[in-house]
């Protein structure tokens, strides 16, 4: 059995969810969840008992000391941690609203995170007994100097072996550092082996080709061979890619989703079965619990099919459920995985 530990690497943020019409300002009250990105994704992955270290900048206080506590009851290894800086992000975001919507309000600039350099970590100390390191495109959005330690870590990463991931997750409204994402990304994704996005994102972030009217005539074929031609247009510019994957989400009614996955390796196309629901409950996090249940199945050496059946339920459950990260436990998961087959 594997022991290496997946290393996930990325902002740590606080999401303040009020409840609207004020209800927030009259009861004095306002939820907080623990999230980011990579680290929805280590809590995803110490949940299904993989061996998960997650690294971030905090600064050096109580509520980053209380922060770390409790990701450690998460099992999460946060011996990688940064103390530095004095602020740790935030973003506002009402419950059950969509991430990518004018709904977002981010509190994040100069954060702890968003002040790191190239030189502050010591990576080659970091990435002992490491196997697998993600990370995201919101990192880079950040600014010129988490582009550099993203690339710096990225490169001590490939030197020793190690298997890389990226989420291509795309948040216009942190690109604000006057680079386009095309003209950064493009020097992460050489170091990476799996790449995790959707056609449009690949458009927006490595300007590979993406047909402007497909939303309009598109049918779950015309989406799943488009997925074909973005993964195979990646592994062309990008020779080190083994796998991309294409997750497919699409409004269903009037509160519901429509939603399927592909992975494309081997030069074959794999793709899920199409996933309806008719209510969900956050939209939050989907896209993370479907790259764990990616990191999941390629960690453990499952097959093509298995890898995208896995993930696509993932993430799919995860949108019923409330807050940043996941809680279903990979028994169900891999059950309800059996019903669809």
């Amino acid at each position: 059995m594997n022991h290496k530990k997946i290393f996930c690497f990325g902002e740590l943020l606080l999401r303040l969810s009020p409840s609207l019409n004020r209800e927030w300002v009259r009861n004095a009250y306002m939820p907080v969840y623990i999230g980011g990105a990579e680290l929805n994704v280590a809590t995803a992955l110490t949940r299904w008992k993989l061996p998960a270290m997650y690294c971030t900048a905090l600064p050096d206080n109580y509520l980053s000391k209380e922060i770390c506590e409790e990701l450690q009851t998460k099992q999460i290894d946060a011996s990688a941690v940064n103390f530095s800086g004095s602020r740790v992000g935030t973003y506002y975001l009402p419950q059950g609203a969509d991430l990518k919507n004018a709904g977002v309000i981010y509190d994040r600039a100069y954060s702890s995170f968003a002040s790191l350099q190239p030189g502050m970590l010591d990576w080659d100390h970091l990435l002992k007994g490491v196997s697998w390191f993600h990370f995201s495109a919101i990192s880079p959005a950040l600014g010129e100097n988490t582009v550099a330690v993203c690339r710096e870590a990225a490169a001590a990463a490939a030197a020793k072996g190690i298997t890389i991931s990226i989420d291509l997750n795309y948040r216009a409204k942190l690109w604000q550092y006057g680079k386009k994402p095309a003209e950064v990304m493009p020097r992460l994704l050489e170091y990476c082996d799996v790449v995790m996005g959707n056609i449009w994102a690949a458009n927006t972030l490595l300007g590979i080709p993406v047909d402007p009217e497909i939303h309009l005539t598109g049918r779950r074929a015309d989406f799943l061979q488009h997925a074909q031609a973005t993964s195979l247009a990646i592994q062309q510019q990008f020779p080190k890619v083994k796998v991309v994957a294409n997750t497919f989400r699409f409004d269903h009614g009037d509160e519901g989703i429509l939603y399927y996955a592909s992975l494309f390796r081997g030069g074959q196309l794999y793709h899920s079965a199409e996933l309806v629901a008719n209510r969900i409950v956050d939209k939050v996090g989907s896209g993370d619990c479907f790259m764990a249940g990616l990191i999941y199945g390629l960690y453990n050496h499952y097959d093509a099919q298995q890898v995208i059946d896995l993930a696509a339920t993932a993430a799919f459950g995860k949108l019923m459920e409330k807050g940043d990260a996941t809680n279903q436990d990979i028994e169900t998961i891999k059950s309800i995985v059996h019903t669809h087959e």
